[in-house]
């Protein structure tokens, strides 16, 4: 791969990974924290999408969802094994956010191709995407663990790699920037942590 085509694919993944994916994770905690007001609540809130004609959800599920992911995490894995880590310039805080960076998206790979098999999937297979099913997906104490792991390396993946992105589009170049931003994202980080737990443990 030559330089410039893999220096536009790093940008197209480090974009596809705040636009549109990340906005979708966004929305989908948000959505899944209406869970917290009850059962009534949150299958009001998920009905809303099966007012879109079939086929037009289905093509916004692919051009806006799937085909981005797919690309961010299949490229992804490629970056994670054949990146290095760079101390002398991140300094050892940015170097271990490296590696759970790398860690996190690996560990994605294998969580949202099960999470959309447990509920897309299924939905297409004559299941229902409700409450009910989340609750029994839920129940057993290993896939609630399963699932509280993967929101937490989901929404640190999204905010460690704002801040990625943000560097790599040259949007934030000074030390100082990077680190007023190193706080903002964390704090991204911890408020879209506690709404994606607390949207899971609704269904307890």
């Amino acid at each position: 791969m030559s330089k410039n085509r893999e220096f536009l694919w790093r940008r197209l993944h480090s974009l596809l990974g705040v636009i549109p994916v990340g906005l979708f994770l966004v929305f989908h905690l948000s959505l899944n924290f209406t869970a917290t007001g009850g059962e009534e609540s949150y299958n009001s809130a998920t009905g809303v999408m099966e007012l879109i004609p079939h086929w037009l959800l289905l093509v916004m599920e692919w051009v806006i969802i799937y085909i981005p992911l797919m690309f961010h995490a299949f490229y992804g894995v490629y970056i994670a094994f054949t990146a290095t880590h760079n101390t002398k310039r991140f300094g050892t805080f940015r170097n271990w956010m490296f590696r759970i960076q790398r860690m996190t998206g690996i560990f994605l790979v294998v969580f949202v191709a099960w999470h959309i098999w447990q509920t897309r999937i299924q939905k297409a297979l004559g299941d229902t995407v409700d409450f009910d099913m989340m609750a029994d997906i839920v129940a057993n104490p290993w896939m609630l663990a399963f699932y509280i792991v993967g929101i937490l390396s989901a929404t640190f993946h999204l905010s460690n790699g704002l801040w990625s992105f943000l560097v790599s589009w040259g949007i934030t170049q000074s030390p100082k920037s990077q680190k007023i931003v190193t706080y903002i994202t964390i704090g991204f980080f911890i408020i879209l942590s506690v709404v994606g737990v607390m949207a899971i443990l609704a269904f307890v």
